[in-house]
């Protein structure tokens, strides 16, 4: 199914929300972008989750996200109603308490949003820590 440019960027842009409402502690910004039940796979495992549970995440949790930078988007349509993206992101992280000690990050990551009751939602989302010692040739 060919990839139009409106509805790309209009997930990118969807993305990017998220992202920021991240880095600006905007909890309910945030959750209105996720479909419930959402799921998530990381380095801390697989988790499903509701937007209670994610909001409830988002304000105790011991880490914040302070800043981001996406690259290598790539977005692909398998039906008209679900977009999946991957990209790559640098992300500062620090804990709640002392965002001084902000650490980088880079990692890649991906996120499924399918379009229900007239808007898009994110409903899955994945992120893996950047080994570029184990990096995959490119297509030529």
């Amino acid at each position: 199914m060919p990839t139009t440019t409106a509805p790309r960027q209009t997930l990118i842009d969807l993305e990017t929300q998220f992202w920021q409402a991240m880095v600006d502690e905007n909890v309910g910004a945030a959750t209105d972008l996720l479909a419930e039940p959402a799921m998530m796979v990381s380095s801390h495992g697989a988790l499903k989750f509701d937007r209670a549970m994610y909001g409830k995440m988002a304000q105790e949790g011991p880490m914040v996200v302070t800043a981001f930078e996406f690259s290598d988007m790539q977005v692909e349509f398998p039906t008209d109603a679900m977009g999946i993206l991957t990209y790559r992101v640098k992300q500062g992280v620090a804990p709640r308490d002392d965002k001084a000690k902000t650490t980088e990050q880079v990692m890649h990551d991906s996120s499924t949003w399918i379009q229900a009751d007239g808007r898009w939602q994110c409903v899955m989302h994945t992120e893996t820590p950047v080994d570029d010692s184990m990096k995959l040739p490119t297509k030529h």
